[in-house]
């Protein structure tokens, strides 16, 4: 069988569908992964096949780039969600030409992120099962709001008319050019509505969200889907010895979220520092790591699987796949939320008694020295222990992956 994996956005988007393209691969299927240029490294150190997409996505996070102004001034839903539609109206024809090329033959295609809506136009050109994969719930649900609203709790029809708004927005953003891309590449005449009934397939922990009652089956929660570390990784002997004199850090890093004011970002982590020993990953905010106080280590690339059971806490954006990290570790979480899904997160995480949120807007040294000594209360890290206890029995990818060989499959023999 030949699993085709589509996606377009940060690391957090690509790494996810890298662990499923691993496991599928493992299981002797083949895999390709479409994706934002960034994934080809980690792509190439998997063996993994992989094409790069056009766009630029580290690029649009830097300062100055279109969703680097956006945090800097703090992003609205409305202006996020158009920011990425414009970039992906921008790159729909490249994108579609490219995932023809790769999803010819194939016994599924698996989209997320940005590229969702090409993956569902060249799966139904292509007549080739589809499945969606995200790492935060999109399926509409009395439960809760959507993801991407910073919402705390309305009521449930409430909940649901916001789903249905939202999907008519999505779809009212990137449909027109869709449309005009699905006639150039495959001759196709225009929707006039989103696809409807596809499964989905979440990289969500059932510890961390409980799956909505109202749910149709073909939605699951798998649990998360993270990459473990490459056998041939080693931790460089500095960390080991940073680790080893003295008590467990606290880390601090906020992935791709490259809008925070450096000098805010250098005094919060200073403010930390004076109380604390630090780790601090300067990800995609391109800090200068002479910037920092003596005694922070700065990290390069380290597996969280490896480094947060050996922190006292982690300072993180709360993306979907940070945040699954530091609470299957078992560590407390102070969540600094930017944009998108990571209100969700904080929220969600705070709701389990493991995180204290530190919103980005009001980021500063007292504030997030204050939430570091309130997440290293004994009871939150008592929760986090229990939570990371019941996560470590969860095995996302296996059961993402069954489902996805499995349905296909079926489909194959009938």
């Amino acid at each position: 069988m030949k699993i085709t994996f589509l996606t377009y956005g940060t690391d957090g988007d690509t790494r996810p569908l890298l662990a499923l393209a691993r496991e599928v691969r493992a299981r002797g299927h083949e895999a390709h992964v479409l994706a934002d240029v960034a994934g080809a490294p980690h792509a190439q150190a998997l063996g993994i096949p992989f094409t790069a997409l056009a766009g630029d996505m580290r690029a649009a996070f830097l300062p100055g780039g279109a969703f680097g102004r956006l945090l800097e001034d703090g992003a609205s839903m409305t202006r996020l969600t158009r920011a990425c539609a414009a970039l992906a109206r921008d790159n729909t024809g490249p994108w579609m030409e490219a995932a023809r090329a790769v999803a010819r033959g194939s016994d599924a295609l698996v989209y997320s992120g940005l590229a969702g809506f090409v993956g569902l136009a060249v799966a139904d050109a292509l007549r080739v099962p589809v499945a969606g994969a995200a790492m935060w719930p999109m399926t509409p649900t009395r439960a809760f709001a959507p993801p991407f609203l910073p919402v705390h709790r309305w009521p449930g029809w409430a909940n649901l008319l916001a789903h249905r708004a939202f999907e008519h927005m999505a779809w009212s953003m990137f449909g027109p050019e869709l449309n005009r891309a699905r006639r150039h590449v495959f001759g196709a005449p225009p929707r006039r509505r989103p696809w409807r009934g596809v499964p989905m397939l979440y990289g969500c922990s059932p510890t961390l969200l409980a799956r909505p009652a109202d749910w149709p089956a073909n939605a699951e929660l798998t649990g998360a889907w993270h990459l473990p570390a490459r056998e041939d990784w080693r931790p460089q002997q500095a960390l080991l010895d940073f680790l080893a004199a003295g008590p467990a850090p606290v880390y601090i890093g906020f992935g791709s979220m490259a809008g925070v004011d450096q000098a805010t970002l250098v005094d919060a982590v200073t403010a930390v520092a004076a109380e604390r020993r630090v780790l601090f990953h300067p990800g995609w905010s391109g800090i200068d790591p002479a910037r920092l106080p003596e005694g922070v280590f700065a990290l390069g690339d380290t597996p969280h699987d490896w480094l947060f059971p050996r922190t006292a806490l982690a300072v993180h954006h709360g993306g979907a796949g940070t945040s699954h990290a530091a609470a299957r570790a078992g560590v407390p979480s102070v969540v600094v939320p930017f944009a998108g899904d990571q209100f969700f997160w904080a929220r969600r995480t705070g709701e389990r008694g493991i995180a204290v949120t530190c919103p980005a807007m009001r980021l500063d040294g007292d504030r997030l020295a204050h939430a570091v000594a309130a997440a290293s209360a004994p009871a939150l890290r008592d929760n986090a222990r229990r939570v990371g206890q019941a996560m470590a029995r969860e095995d996302g990818v296996r059961e993402a992956v069954d489902r996805l060989l499995g349905g296909a499959a079926r489909r194959l023999a009938g």
